[in-house]
């Protein structure tokens, strides 16, 4: 072999028979040296022998092992190279060979239509899982995965000293666990109103209003706990706000109780106000919604699934269809333990 080949990540984790996840751990710290070509992660020949030689001399395999994770520091999140793609296999959901494959159920946690997208194209492109949906907010959803009932949870929470989105709330709650966060889209957050803005409701102050009523999310969901850190933050009391524990359990349905006039305002995200009629949209903020996973031996074929579909042209198109999604960055890897 010359000194002079070169290879790609998904070429490494055929000849060293790990997964891609695995290589990019190696790549991560330091035991492979690499490098880019254009969009391509590399690794030469001479590096991936002395990583062998290295590791027979220390007894190590390049196996995948269940060694304790190493976190990366923060502010620096590691990001993986785009993935290549193949176009979806259409099989039937009851296909199946002469020969009985094991399946893997993989419950996908969250209430955003783009999840639903993600299920089907995982089924269509990973014939072995059966994606689940299970619909749950943001805090529901990532104290599910903390007892093991979930696999993948989206999230869009709020950390109102930080400004910054689920990192925050991810850290506290997964402490122990091996996991990765990726980013799945941005979106608008807001009230909404009725048409014309009868009550001119424009910041969060505004709900101060004497005589206004307030629609709620339900408790644990990324709606709520917005609410609830900027209620915290400019100091309005919970207990002036009529209507604050009347609940709804999803967007649409605060929306339509605005549009028919069973409250003055609720809050939410800008799809929800353009499918329902007689609302206007009040934008407020942008926020990141992102899909952790938790990194064990026996996820990392379907991990590596959801992230080559995150990342190709075929589920991003259909996104796109989608309005107000923001997909700058989907597909990438924003923090890994």
């Amino acid at each position: 072999m010359s000194e002079n080949t070169s290879y790609t990540t998904e070429e490494l984790a055929r000849l060293l028979k790990i997964s891609k996840l695995k290589v990019y751990d190696l790549i991560k710290k330091g035991e492979l040296p690499s490098y880019r070509v254009g969009k391509q992660m590399r690794v030469d020949h001479s590096d991936l022998e002395a990583y062998k030689q290295n590791s027979r001399s220390s007894g190590t395999s390049a196996a995948p092992q269940s060694a304790a994770p190493v976190p990366l520091q923060t502010g620096t999140p590691f990001v993986l190279p785009p993935a290549t793609f193949s176009p979806p296999l259409h099989l039937p959901p009851s296909a199946s060979g002469t020969a009985k494959t094991a399946v893997t159920n993989i419950v996908i946690t969250g209430q955003d239509m783009s999840l639903d997208i993600l299920a089907t194209h995982l089924e269509r492109n990973l014939p072995s899982s059966r994606p689940l949906r299970s619909y749950a907010g943001s805090l529901d959803s990532l104290i599910a995965m903390y007892h093991g009932e979930s696999d993948i949870v989206s999230t869009h929470l709020l950390d109102g000293d930080t400004g910054e989105y689920n990192l925050p709330y991810i850290r506290k709650l997964l402490v122990g666990f091996s996991y990765l966060v990726v980013h799945m889209l941005t979106r608008s957050a807001g009230f909404y109103v009725q048409q014309g803005n009868p009550r001119n409701i424009c910041s969060w102050q505004d709900l101060q209003q004497p005589g206004l009523k307030l629609i709620n999310r339900e408790r644990g969901s990324g709606v709520r706990v917005l609410l609830d850190e900027q209620l915290r933050l400019h100091g309005i009391s919970t207990a002036g706000l009529s209507g604050y524990e009347t609940e709804e359990n999803s967007h649409l349905a605060v929306a339509g109780r605005v549009a028919r006039g069973e409250a003055d305002v609720g809050i939410g995200i800008e799809k929800a106000a353009k499918i329902i009629d007689g609302l206007e949209f009040i934008p407020l903020i942008r926020e990141r919604y992102d899909l952790v996973m938790l990194k064990k031996p026996e996820n990392e074929h379907w991990v590596n699934a959801v992230l080559d579909i995150l990342r190709s042209p075929a589920f991003k198109n259909e996104l796109n269809s989608i309005h107000s999604y923001d997909l700058t960055g989907t597909g990438e890897i924003i923090y890994e333990t």
